[in-house]
């Protein structure tokens, strides 16, 4: 018998119990689904992490100042001062694939506004910040690089921080601020970026000169940071090599001594925050695939009594010259179609939920095609291994005794 008729055949016999064969599909399609769901769960969650990520910059490279302190007793990150505007413009001479450069530091503190205050967080950067960040700006325009030279008393206002001192969506530009009860003049408002990779809120922020900070709000001469953003094309471990390079012989430091500085990739952060979500896709798929196993099952128990309520059927095939092989192939198709046909409805059972997932509980859900492809493999394979010994001891039976069955 050829194949395309067994398929005909499989499908005929699967109809004569249409309850039972719905029933025992139903394990196939909510153990597709379930898989489905948590994977889409899954990737929704580590592409969320990546966009984050991706709001804080383009082929971004992040120096930090390090820890430092005096013997056993060690400070956290940020400690050591020894990072300078002066090595962001080494930085930028002496490393090849430099876009933008922006020295960093910050400081928290209470911004009054003629009728309102708010505690937030003061950024002290370049004029190249909005570049790195690709931010662009929904009132005013950001301060210039001679701003930064004559550490101008200006500020560009995150949204959130702009709602709390002038009212949600006024425009405050021209506007006086006081900040450590000095006036700065509001020349801008940046739109919304929302939360950050780590959690923090990005529009909850003042931008200033880095060298407003220094000379005006906390009389130093270092910074905390620089980011830096490399050319398209150019491998941001080798941007971060030639960095750590100028920086280790600018502090000069020998062969045997520690870095006072970190310095950190895009890629390193990415790959840092999406291994927690990837451990959990996988886990959670893990525990969805159980009831693929308990799927299988059903279609093996359900084709064992088959083969039970059929055996005069297979001594009657096998004895008129049926060989073995064609009785293995249709019982091992049944199977197949069986677990097929609930992972297609699983398949679109899982789409929808996803679906409602995301739009109604505003969690982020992605169903990729490689997900759907899996699941579609996974059903195939759950019916070839589980329908496989129904199978062969349908093709095992010996004519004569399953003749005489009653």
């Amino acid at each position: 018998m050829s194949f395309p008729m067994t398929v005909v055949v499989a499908v005929k016999a699967l109809g004569r119990n249409a309850m039972r064969t719905a029933l025992t599909a139903l394990g196939m399609i909510i153990g597709v689904a379930a898989v489905i769901v948590m994977v889409a769960i899954g990737n929704g969650a580590r592409a969320s992490i990546e966009r984050q990520i991706r709001s804080a910059g383009s082929n971004v490279v992040m120096v930090n100042a390090g820890s430092g302190g005096f013997g056993p007793a060690r400070q956290g990150q940020g400690a050591v001062t020894t990072l300078t505007d002066a090595d962001a413009a080494a930085i930028r001479e002496r490393v090849a694939g430099v876009r933008y450069i922006s020295p960093a530091l910050n400081t928290r503190t209470q911004i009054i506004a003629a009728s309102a205050n708010w505690n937030t967080l003061v950024q002290g950067t370049s004029e190249q910040l909005v570049d790195i960040r690709s931010w662009p700006l929904e009132y005013g325009a950001f301060f210039d690089a001679s701003a930064v030279r004559s550490a101008a008393k200006v500020a560009v206002l995150g949204s959130v921080a702009r709602d709390q001192l002038f009212g949600a969506g006024i425009d405050p530009t021209g506007a006086t601020v006081r900040i450590n009860n000095q006036p700065f003049r509001v020349i801008g408002v940046l739109t919304r970026k929302g939360q950050g990779a780590f959690g923090q809120d990005q529009d909850d922020t003042a931008f200033v000169p880095y060298t407003t900070v220094q000379k005006r709000l906390l009389g130093v001469t270092h910074v905390s940071g620089i980011t830096i953003s490399a050319e398209d094309g150019v491998p941001l471990e080798r941007v971060a090599a030639g960095t750590a390079d100028v920086l280790r012989e600018r502090h000069r430091l020998s062969g045997g001594e520690e870095d006072d500085f970190m310095v950190r990739t895009q890629e390193e952060m990415t790959s840092m925050l999406t291994s927690t979500t990837t451990t959990m896709t996988y886990l959670l798929a893990g525990i969805a695939a159980v009831s693929l196993i308990v799927g299988g099952i059903g279609i093996m128990n359900i084709m064992l009594v088959s083969v039970t309520e059929r055996t005069r059927e297979i001594g009657l095939r096998l004895s008129v010259g049926a060989r073995d092989v064609d009785v293995l192939t249709q019982f091992l198709v049944e199977a197949v179609v069986l677990s097929l046909a609930g992972g297609a409805l699983g398949i679109l059972l899982g789409g929808a939920v996803s679906y409602a997932v995301t739009a109604l509980l505003q969690w982020p859900a992605s169903v990729t095609p490689q997900s759907i492809a899996l699941s579609a493999g996974v059903a195939a394979g759950t019916g070839v291994f589980f329908g496989f010994y129904p199978a062969r001891k349908a093709a095992a039976l010996d004519p004569i005794e399953a003749l005489r069955y009653e």
